[in-house]
């Protein structure tokens, strides 16, 4: 053999080696990677008031839907829960808020037999209303989510109250 055949030889072993170098470099590096993401993502929790609903699930939620109303986080809102089951027996509380209608507060539940109601509440926390649906809305026109709720949207699954 002679010397430039033994050359070329030794430069293809050595961009051989290189390649697989790189090939190796790159699997490890990309490994780790993945590693790292599905590691913080198994320990990433996310609370069910954090979750985002979907357009079917808004009813549902534990976070007021309507511009005007906050969720009743005070005092008052185990006597609030309470009076909201002893008015609609059986039912699951998702919801307690104030109320952009004229109502002090209202309380967005799902009936025994699936159905929804809204109770609503003076402000000396007494029932004042249990009306069907989720509310008619007010001055700014329906309720986003409709006598009834969203057309499709599954009612809670949990079989206290929600709340």
């Amino acid at each position: 053999m002679t010397d430039d055949t033994s050359q070329a030889r030794s430069r293809r072993n050595r961009r051989l080696a290189g390649a697989v170098t790189l090939l190796l470099a790159g699997g490890i590096a990309g490994g780790a990677l993945a590693a790292t993401s599905s590691a913080s993502a198994a320990s990433t929790t996310t609370s069910p008031s954090a979750v985002t609903p979907g357009p079917g699930s808004r009813a549902d939620t534990a976070t007021p839907v309507r511009p005007g109303e906050k969720a009743e986080t005070g005092t008052d809102l185990a006597t609030l829960r309470a009076a909201a089951l002893k008015a609609v027996p059986g039912g699951t509380v998702y919801r307690i808020e104030t109320d952009a209608d004229g109502a002090a507060y209202e309380a967005h539940m799902t009936k025994a037999d699936g159905t929804r109601v809204t109770v609503k509440f003076d402000k000396n926390l007494a029932v004042t209303a249990v009306q069907a649906g989720m509310g008619a809305g007010g001055p700014g026109g329906a309720h986003p989510d409709g006598p009834g709720g969203p057309a499709g949207a599954a009612p809670p699954t949990t079989g206290g109250s929600g709340v």
